[in-house]
């Protein structure tokens, strides 16, 4: 059974625990054994240490991928920013950063030689379980529903680096939703960011709305999705609440629910959804039934 050292980053554990109850329902239900990296810190995001002190910023990397190693695993996380911050702080201290990083590594008796690895978790399930597996465990299943995913834009580029799939083309996520029964169709807003990334959504409430607004429209017109499946924390908060402040402005008429892969997979695992899928602004209770109607 492989192991993974499992990061939760910080917003999973403080704002959506129920996503983190999915993961850790779903990946060893399908052969995945998950260890805890106790005493893991922040990752730290791009937009906190690095924008400050780079050295700093990839000590405290290091911190994360030394206590990883010490276990003997490779990291796996769903965050989408905590992955590349991870990813590119690696590929950085192994390229012209390492000396620096172990002097601060030394004074906690810990090392890091490059052992450990950092994998998204849309990229375990894809290509270390694979399709089939997930496909042959699910109990129930998104039979006759059509989904839309949102790839986190970290996990895609810089390609060279933090790429495990097609950045102009990516399929990992669709192929493990379609597994569970559902039709992905392509539409023309795909690719476009979710909106919340890097504080845009902060920084201009009206612009991120209509930009956002322009996604949602899309889905809507071309395909009218059962719901939407995405594998990162700010993804699943932005898409979710940003639906229920576009009612509030009359800038749509609708609702499409929102799930983090894991969360899906964990009921179609037969899991609870009360543990696994407890929390969400945009209703999910209803795609939940339709669900558990599916008995395969």
């Amino acid at each position: 059974m492989p192991e993974f050292g499992l990061f939760l980053g910080c917003n999973m554990p403080a704002i959506r625990p129920d996503v983190e109850k999915a993961i850790r329902e779903s990946l060893p239900a399908v052969g995945v054994k998950l260890l805890d990296i106790e005493g893991a810190a922040c990752c730290p995001a791009f937009g906190t240490f690095y924008s400050v002190d780079e050295e700093a910023a990839l000590a405290v990397n290091a911190w994360n991928l030394a206590l990883a190693e010490k276990l003997g695993v490779d990291i796996v996380v769903q965050c989408g920013s905590c992955y590349s911050t991870l990813k590119i702080g690696r590929h950085k201290i192994l390229n012209g950063w390492k000396e620096v990083i172990d002097r601060y590594l030394q004074k906690a008796d810990l090392t890091y030689t490059g052992k450990t690895d950092v994998r998204h978790i849309i990229d375990v399930y894809r290509n270390v379980v694979g399709v089939e597996k997930i496909r042959e465990s699910i109990k129930y299943s998104l039979d006759g529903m059509k989904a839309v995913v949102q790839n986190p834009c970290h996990v895609l580029r810089p390609s060279k680096i933090v790429g495990f799939d097609d950045p102009e083309k990516p399929t990992a996520l669709k192929d493990i939703t379609e597994a569970l029964g559902a039709k992905v169709p392509y539409y023309e807003r795909e690719k476009q960011c979710c909106g919340g990334s890097g504080g845009f959504a902060k920084r201009d409430k009206k612009a991120n709305l209509e930009f956002t607004k322009k996604k949602f429209d899309s889905m809507k017109d071309e395909i009218d999705p059962d719901l939407i499946v995405v594998s990162c924390i700010t993804c699943l908060l932005h898409l979710d609440s940003i639906q229920e402040e576009m009612r509030k402005q009359g800038m749509i008429d609708y609702k499409i629910p929102v799930f983090d892969y894991s969360q899906i997979l964990a009921i179609c695992l037969g899991k609870d959804p009360d543990k696994v899928a407890r929390l969400s602004v945009t209703p999910r209770d209803e795609l939940i039934g339709r669900v558990l109607d599916n008995r395969i």
